[in-house]
């Protein structure tokens, strides 16, 4: 048993728009031999009644927060992050495809997982939903080492088997792609804290057939027919202009993008889909009524162009939403600096987005996105303690403003406009200190 002191603060509310904020400027959180929340409260109170053989490991004047969760991320992407940008559809040709070929290479596969996952850990984030390239290569590793680290990880194989080079549609015309998924699925899915996530790139680079046979497992999965419990399913929508009318030639007869998901039964609890830029009512209303969530990616979307979501909408519609960095269109693997590209997304459709509702967004509300805010999200007695502690005043700039903030909402959004990797001290996955940031 262990106990952590500290400034203690998560959300506790239901939106972005009521995150319910819970604070304890000197407060205590206790954590069982399982690696979950027993307890918390006021420090004072608490520290008495401890048993003796609890270690109490006093992180004051830090705060501990809940860890990150990410969303919508690209590990095969960390190597041509901050590369010029580009529209989407060019991206995909000029970079991130000629990336991911790589993935072929089981080295380039551990050595990348290796480095993506340790980074993400150095920035408070200790659950993602993540694409890997098409290799299985690629998700081997990347799940072997989210093993190793102890994460809470969702992952797949990117699906294409046209519109897409040579090299990376080779594998469906041997016959092997959906074995590789359905190896994948049999090797990890419910595996310690690991996640299968079915990944249809997006619907451009799927034919039909693979389409009807990725549905086709989704709901089977999600009517009990596989042993470890339902599939989670990842894809991108209607993020960019010119993807959307490539959308419209390929699918004549579809009412609209998202229609083409919902037509191949993709639609549904555990889908969350990235981006959702160029939605309407009547689609977000679809979305809704399936349970299907939103990868909100401010970052990638200010980077190439692609839009402004409207989150608002999302949420009015009864959506789930989450914040994705999307790596590596998007220029971070900061949830800091996503949570203020949020905040800008929002001003400049002339929406509120409140610091407590940005970090509700990060974490709690991303965990809600994944259907994972039973066992992660916020310091509820019975979750799993993934945290992290920051040294708000690590950087001297953020020193400087909390002297003359007044509330603690001030701090809290001085710290989501100036913070990042530097203000880590250490980030706790399953009540296990693993990582050890840039202040002590």
């Amino acid at each position: 048993m262990r106990a952590l002191r500290g400034r203690l603060f998560h959300l506790k509310g239901s939106s972005f728009r009521d995150p319910k904020p819970e604070w304890y400027d000197d407060g205590l959180l206790v954590i069982n031999d399982e690696g979950l929340i027993e307890s918390l409260g006021e420090a004072h109170l608490m520290v008495p009644d401890l048993p003796d053989h609890c270690q109490v490991v006093d992180h004051r004047p830090y705060w501990i927060l809940p860890g990150f969760v990410d969303v919508h991320t690209h590990f095969v992407q960390l190597d041509i992050i901050a590369s010029h940008g580009e529209s989407l559809l060019n991206w995909l040709e000029r970079y991130t495809f000629p990336a991911e070929e790589r993935f072929i290479s089981p080295e380039v596969s551990a050595e990348t997982a290796r480095y993506f996952l340790n980074e993400m850990l150095s920035h408070g984030v200790t659950t993602a939903s993540v694409y890997g390239s098409v290799h299985q290569t690629s998700c081997e590793a990347l799940f072997s080492e989210a093993e190793y680290l102890g994460m809470r990880l969702l992952a797949g194989k990117a699906l294409m088997n046209r519109n897409a080079p040579e090299a990376l549609i080779q594998h469906d015309r041997q016959g092997r792609d959906l074995e590789a998924t359905q190896s994948l699925i049999e090797r990890w899915h419910g595996r310690k804290r690991l996640s299968y996530s079915l990944t249809p790139r997006f619907a451009p680079t799927s034919t039909d057939e693979q389409m009807r046979w990725v549905g086709g497992m989704f709901q089977a999965s999600l009517a009990g027919g596989v042993s470890s419990g339902p599939l989670f399913l990842q894809s991108h929508l209607a993020e960019n202009l010119d993807e959307c009318r490539w959308v419209a030639s390929l699918y004549p007869d579809s009412r609209s993008y998202c229609q083409v998901y919902e037509t191949f039964q993709q639609l549904g609890p555990g889908a969350i889909y990235g981006h959702c830029i160029h939605l309407n009512d009547t689609d977000r209303a679809l979305m809704a009524s399936r349970g299907a969530s939103i990868a909100f990616c401010p970052s990638s979307n200010l980077f190439l162009g692609s839009g402004l979501f409207d989150l608002d909408a999302a949420v009015s519609a009864g959506i789930k939403v989450g914040l994705g960095t999307d790596l590596g269109a998007g220029t971070s693997m900061s949830m800091f600096k996503t949570m203020l590209n949020a905040y800008q997304v929002c001003k400049l459709r002339g929406q509120t987005l409140s610091p407590e509702g940005a970090f509700f967004l990060a974490t709690l509300g991303g965990a809600e996105a994944l259907g994972l805010d039973q066992l992660i999200g916020n310091f509820q007695v019975g979750k799993e303690a993934d945290l992290q502690v920051l040294n708000p005043v690590a950087i001297p700039l953020i020193e400087r403003r909390f002297q003359k903030t007044t509330t603690r909402s001030e701090e809290l959004f001085a710290l989501l406009a100036l913070g990042d990797e530097r203000c880590l001290v250490a980030t706790y996955v399953l009540g296990d200190r693993g990582v050890t940031g840039h202040t002590h």
